[in-house]
């Protein structure tokens, strides 16, 4: 598993292989995507992907008004719980705009805790790959 290797790398203090890094940020993208159904919120991981999440009203074009937005490193620690949510939208790592930005509910995602991370406080589309573009 792709996430598992990245994220012992950097849980040893190693420097992932970068493919193997836009490989799991993916990877986790997909499954935020799967676990949160939806299309109100974006969240963006450049340069290596985004996704559309979140129950809530459509999104269609344009900017949309629930945006998240953090480097991949970022994102691989928050989404495999080795850096809580509030942590990192604290420390100036995650930005967000709008009243739905608000991950806190999926994380960390399942893969995230099989690889060793904590679990979230509530658990209970489609990736882009590559930049993001405007939703028509």
């Amino acid at each position: 598993m792709r996430i598992s290797a990245v994220i012992d790398d950097l849980d040893a203090g190693r420097t992932p292989d970068a493919g193997a890094v836009a490989g799991a940020v993916r990877e986790l993208l997909q499954e935020l995507a799967a676990t949160a159904p939806g299309r109100s919120v974006e969240v963006r991981v450049p340069p290596y992907g985004a996704v559309q999440c979140g129950e809530g009203p459509r999104h269609t074009r344009g900017t949309p008004p629930n945006v998240i937005e953090t480097d991949p490193m970022t994102w691989l620690r928050v989404a495999t719980g080795r850096l809580g949510w509030s942590e990192a939208v604290a420390a100036g790592r995650i930005h967000r705009s709008g009243a739905r930005a608000d991950l806190s509910p999926y994380l960390p995602l399942p893969s995230g805790r099989l690889a060793g991370g904590q679990p979230g406080p509530g658990r209970s589309s489609g990736v882009a790959m590559g930049p993001p573009t405007e939703t028509a």
